[in-house]
């Protein structure tokens, strides 16, 4: 059960090579399997794209060279017309990537891994072929870089303010999750607060 009342709304990006965005997304997930009165939208953010230098072409316009896209392009697909898989594929491709090392390039094993999950992956495979997933990720990712200056995973966005945030621990339990989700959303609307970072691991 969650500590809120009022529903929370936020935002948060991903990509499934970041492995702090994988703690986050744990939080997460576990939080809203476990009923937290939270309203999230999952925004794609992709590395390769924020790493582009000056000169070089979008990754848009070379997905092929991307190691992470095709992962990201496959869970929109799933986000946008099978939400209700959505959470499960979410977290098992954060555990394919960052448990088994897996590579997200493999069309296959992560076919294999939806369809583990439910995920009905024609369906999938015919919105990948129309390019509609890719063009999602294109356009939010750049859509968010434009009005929140988002930089990298995980950032949670909560109206017009963005919080890049670096936890160090997956949850230990469902109320670790909620708890650790609404502190970070409790502290984004402080301006004052700019940067606020330990000068080595706290442990």
């Amino acid at each position: 059960m969650t500590n809120s009342t009022a529903t929370l709304r936020f935002a948060i990006t991903w990509d499934y090579r970041c492995p702090y965005g994988r703690i986050a997304h744990d939080h997460i997930v576990t939080g809203l399997r476990a009923g937290a009165n939270w309203k999230v939208t999952f925004l794609p953010f992709c590395l390769g794209q924020s790493h582009v230098e000056e000169g070089q072409s979008d990754i848009w316009d070379r997905p092929s060279e991307d190691s992470g896209i095709y992962a990201l392009q496959f869970a929109i697909s799933v986000r946008d017309n099978q939400p209700e898989k959505f959470l499960d594929l979410h977290a098992a491709l954060y555990n394919y990537r960052h448990d088994t090392h897996g590579d997200l390039t493999n069309t296959d094993k992560i076919s294999e891994v939806a369809s583990e999950h439910g995920v009905d992956v024609e369906a999938v495979r015919r919105d990948l072929a129309t390019g509609r997933p890719l063009g999602i990720v294109k356009a939010e990712h750049s859509g968010y870089v434009n009005t929140h200056a988002v930089w990298g995973v995980p950032t949670f966005v909560m109206g017009d303010s963005a919080v890049f945030v670096r936890l160090l621990d997956r949850p230990r339990s469902d109320q670790d999750a909620i708890t650790t989700v609404e502190r970070v959303i409790a502290n984004i609307g402080w301006d004052s607060l700019n940067e606020f970072k330990h000068t080595s691991v706290p442990r």
